[in-house]
């Protein structure tokens, strides 16, 4: 079973930033490829970033140029850096990781972006 614990979220105002930080279990997280999604009030969960165990990192079109996906195999991490915030980016985000058929999810963290 792996463990997933994010932190970092907040209240920023608009054209803040913010970084997330998740921190994984598990021996083999350098081959687990991992994300993070965001749940807002009212949608459906939406990917936001991906990046491959190959550390091939994908964004959605809506935070593209503004969000930096990045992990860290020696430390168990994957990271958000998120510049530019607006309100729409206003969710819960979580940390998804993916290994060999099985899946997991953080609990989430807030992100409250308002002035």
């Amino acid at each position: 079973q792996v463990q997933l614990v994010e932190s970092g979220g907040g209240l920023v105002r608009p054209g803040g930033s913010l970084r997330l930080s998740c921190r994984a279990s598990g021996r083999a997280f350098s081959a687990y490829d991992i994300a993070w999604y965001r749940q807002a009030p009212g949608n459906q969960r939406e990917m936001v970033a991906t990046i491959s165990s190959r550390l091939i990192p994908n964004y959605a079109d809506s935070v593209k140029g503004r969000f930096t996906v990045s992990r860290n195999n020696r430390a168990n991490t994957l990271d958000l850096q998120m510049n530019d915030l607006k309100p729409d980016d206003t969710a819960v985000y979580y940390c998804y990781a993916r290994f060999r058929g099985d899946s997991w999810w953080g609990q989430g963290t807030q992100v409250t972006v308002s002035s």
